[in-house]
Parts: structure tokens; sequence; C-alpha cells
């Protein structure tokens, strides 16, 4: 059975989780790769940036010890996450889990020994000199490079044109690629189209079929099933017990009730194949973390030794389940500017309305209007 979630593990994700989800919009992300990320700020923070990181992060303890310690727990290569007996079964598969905790820091500032020290006691950690002054581009390609390697191309382009620039001064860089087996895959040949009752409408979608022994629950207004794989991954499927398309709201108090009440049962399970792929932007989804470290704080001066402040916090996730198992990857990046720093961002003019229009020439209008409805006169260089 899967152990319940580490305590600060589980407020951190289920809180967040409230923030991100739409109404009648499928989205994925990973409350580990967010919250790594976020903790390998931690050994360069002070003050009310460390204040406002250890409530994100440690809300229940006070501590963020337990928490990273949970989240390098759950990416070791050598022990079974449920923490007992030989990693995912005598006849299991190989554990498929890659992940990277990278610092890209401007060659000319260097790492304080201290932060070096921290990061380098995190898992796949490293620091990676970066030229963000004279070719930032470079730079997000490379970044790009590594999260697609670790991520098994599931995830090539992280960082969009723009998003490092001359002012970067580093970046937090985290990524996180599994493939689970199932402990009992489905069949195939029983993969049939069948309804989903989807907030748009019923849609025939490919559905997988198994009758088995299965841990369930129901609690608080939701069912849950724990589909098992090797090496201590699972996967919980939650939908509320009442029936329709409402898509559920799995809080920390009805998850942990879930959790506490799963029974192995006979199960004729009904699964749908799915993937789905999603990106934030989660700094604006913290604002009381983004109060402290966003804007001119001295609570960053731990990394490099100079004033910094958290200009973005990007994340891309992407799940696929089916017959055989699931595939996940995520990746994120805090980028960081200087403290006092402007990012030179630009301004967005994007005529997309009605329009006033001026052509001059020195002290003259040679033309003057006002377009309603533009009317396309060609590509440049056809006939005029």
């Amino acid at each position: 059975m899967a152990p319940a979630l580490d305590p600060d593990h589980a407020r951190f994700a289920l809180s967040l989780e409230g923030s991100l989800a739409e109404p009648e919009t499928s989205h994925v992300w990973s409350p580990h790769s967010a919250a790594t990320a976020l903790s390998l700020l931690a050994p360069g923070a002070s003050g009310e940036v460390l204040s406002a990181l250890t409530r994100l992060l440690a809300a229940t303890g006070g501590s963020l010890e337990p928490h990273t310690s949970a989240l390098d727990a759950a990416v070791a290569p050598d022990a079974d996450a449920d923490g007992g007996g030989p990693p995912g079964g005598a006849d299991a598969p190989p554990l498929e889990l890659a992940s990277v905790n990278d610092l890209y820091v401007r060659a000319d500032r260097g790492v304080l020994p201290g932060f070096a020290e921290a990061l380098a006691g995190r898992p796949s950690s490293a620091v990676r000199p970066a030229d963000f002054a004279a070719d930032p581009e470079k730079v997000r390609r490379e970044v790009n490079a590594s999260v697609s390697e670790v991520t098994r191309g599931m995830i090539p382009d992280l960082l969009s044109p723009g998003t490092v620039t001359s002012d970067t001064e580093s970046i937090l860089l985290n990524a996180l690629w599994v493939r689970l087996a199932w402990t009992s895959p489905f069949d195939p040949a029983l993969t049939r189209d069948r309804v989903f009752h989807a907030p748009g409408g019923d849609r025939a979608v490919p559905t997988m079929r198994r009758t088995g022994r299965v841990p369930v629950a129901e609690a608080d207004g939701l069912r849950m099933l724990t589909l098992a794989g090797h090496h201590g991954l699972h996967l919980d499927v939650i939908m509320s017990a009442g029936g329709g398309t409402e898509p559920p709201v799995p809080t920390e108090e009805r998850y942990r009730a879930l959790l506490g009440s799963l029974r192995t049962e006979l199960v004729d399970v009904a699964l749908p194949r799915f993937r789905v792929e999603s990106g934030f932007e989660l700094l604006p989804l913290l604002p009381e973390f983004a109060a402290a470290a966003g804007g001119p704080t001295d609570g960053l001066t731990g990394i490099t030794g100079v004033p910094l402040r958290v200009d973005a916090i990007i994340h891309r996730a992407v799940l696929s389940v089916d017959e055989v198992g699931a595939e996940g990857a995520a990746a994120t990046a805090v980028m960081m500017l200087l403290a006092g720093a402007v990012p030179q961002r630009p301004r967005e003019f994007h005529v997309d309305r009605p329009f006033a229009f001026v052509l001059r020439r020195g002290p003259a209008a040679l033309f003057l209007g006002r377009v309603t409805d533009p009317q396309d006169p060609g590509p440049a260089g056809s006939a005029r």
C-alpha cells in the first residue's frame, strides 16, 4: 500500500493545485519538481525570503529538512520509495527515473562555498558557468538541451525565446523523468472505445479494462482507485462519488481521508488512456513568496554574494498513461536577476482593434485615416 505523502509536501501540492486548476480543462504539473526547485534556494536565502520559503514548503513543522528529505528520497535510485524490501521486487524491471538539479550562474560571479556545498548534497546536482551577458540565447539552448536529455525528449523547450536575457544572473533548474510499469498491466486486446462524460458533452475514448484486486476508497464525496507500479510508484485516480461531470477537488484533508480509507477489493477497472501536457508561470500563484523574493531584497545574497531576486518560475509537465504503465516528465526553472535590476522586456503594442494612422514626412501629414476592418493586400512583394 502506498504511504501517505509527507505532510508539508501534501499541503504544498494540494494547496497550489487549487490555484492551478481551471474549470473544465485538463492540466498536469509536478509538485516534486516545483518544490525541489524552490528548496534549492533555501541555502542561499535569509530574512523574509527564507521565512516565506519556509512557510511555503514547511507549513506544518517549520523546518525545511523533512520536506527536502522526502523530495530527495522520492528520486533515490537505490531504494524502494515504500521504505523496505528489494527495490520493486525480485522480478521487477529496472527503475526508470532520472532527475537533475543544476545552477546556471554567471561565470564572473562564482558561487559561495556554503551554497555550493549544499547544492552538492542534492541528487544529480551541478554548477554550470553561463555567459548570460554575451550570449543569453546560447544559455537558453543549453538549458533546454539538458532538460530534453533528462526528460527523454518529452520537454524539448522549457524556456521560450526571450526568457533568458543579458540581465539574467542565474537559473536554478530541476528536471524529472519517470517511467512506471504496472505490476498488473492492462491487456491491450481489451481496450475499447467507451463513453466518457466530459464537461463539454459525452465522448467515445479508448478505455482500458482489467479485473483484479485493487485498493479503492470512498470518503468525503470522492472515490479513489490506486494502481500500483514497481519500485514504490503508484497512480491514484480520483473522481466524484456522486456522478456528474464536475472535476473533483482533492484538497489535502480529502486526499488524506481517501488514503486512510483504502481497502483492497475485487474491482472491474475501466480507465481511459490519456496524455496531458501543461505549462505554468508559478511565481504569480505564490503571492507571499513573490512579495518577499520577487522585489528589491537582500534575502538572496547567499548564492553568489550579490543580492538576487526571483523574476519567474517557469514550469512544464507531461504525463501519458497506457496499458503498460505511465511516463511523466517535468521541469522547473527559477529565473533570477540582480535585486535592483529592472528586466528589459518589450512593452506590448498589439494592434488587434480599430486604429487610426498618420503617414508623415517632415512637417506634413502625407496620409491620415483609420482602419476598422483590415483588408489584406497580400504578402510583401506581390502586385500592388
